[in-house]
């Protein structure tokens, strides 16, 4: 069975249950961020080596929770996602975990160091969109709140993972430097 079933060929898509949208509707943008977010999670997966492979599995358990939360929005009529309280409790244990095992953060930070690190930091800024896209979403139709809560916890996870990984790994935090306190430098050509 071929995976195009050319049905959305017109800018329609079907959400759980039949009904068509377009595919601009909220409600596919919210849970399209969600898949986003989610494959972006893959790729830190990916990115990781052996010496984090408890931090490589936490991450799939989110993704399989990501994965939930896109269907329960792919559904207007679905039950809330069972356990996301709990979930968010867990991210705050491992999040006061983490920052007791670093550098106390004073100063804004650059995203960046490591290759892990970086895409742990690029994860959060497609996770704090997400958060956007729930909350506009939830102007105009009911979504469990809980949802918006799990994802604001996950992003404050995804930078306290960054910068954990970061440290774990000796990368440097490039603190943030106001504009008008850099000199610029170019490479002479």
């Amino acid at each position: 069975m071929p995976i195009y079933t050319r049905r959305g060929d017109k800018g329609q898509t079907s959400l759980f249950g039949g009904t068509r949208v377009l595919k601009s509707d909220e409600r596919v943008d919210t849970y399209g961020t969600i898949d986003e977010l989610n494959s972006l999670v893959g790729v830190v997966v990916a990115h990781i080596e052996n010496r984090h492979k408890k931090l490589a599995s936490f991450l799939e358990s989110i993704q399989h929770d990501l994965f939930d939360i896109g269907s329960y929005l792919a559904n207007p009529k679905a039950l809330p996602v069972k356990r996301l309280e709990d979930r968010v409790e867990l991210f705050e244990k491992e999040i006061d975990h983490m920052t007791e095992r670093m550098p106390e953060l004073h100063n804004f930070i650059l995203p960046g160091g490591g290759r892990v690190g970086a895409s742990l930091h690029q994860a959060r800024t497609v996770c704090r969109r997400t958060e956007r896209r729930l909350v506009a979403l939830i102007q105009k139709e009911e979504v469990d709140e809980t949802v918006v809560k799990y994802v604001n916890r996950l992003s404050d996870l995804l930078f306290t993972m960054a910068r954990f990984v970061n440290h774990k790994e000796k990368k440097k935090e490039t603190k943030w430097t106001r504009l008008d306190s850099i000199e610029p430098k170019l490479v002479k050509q």
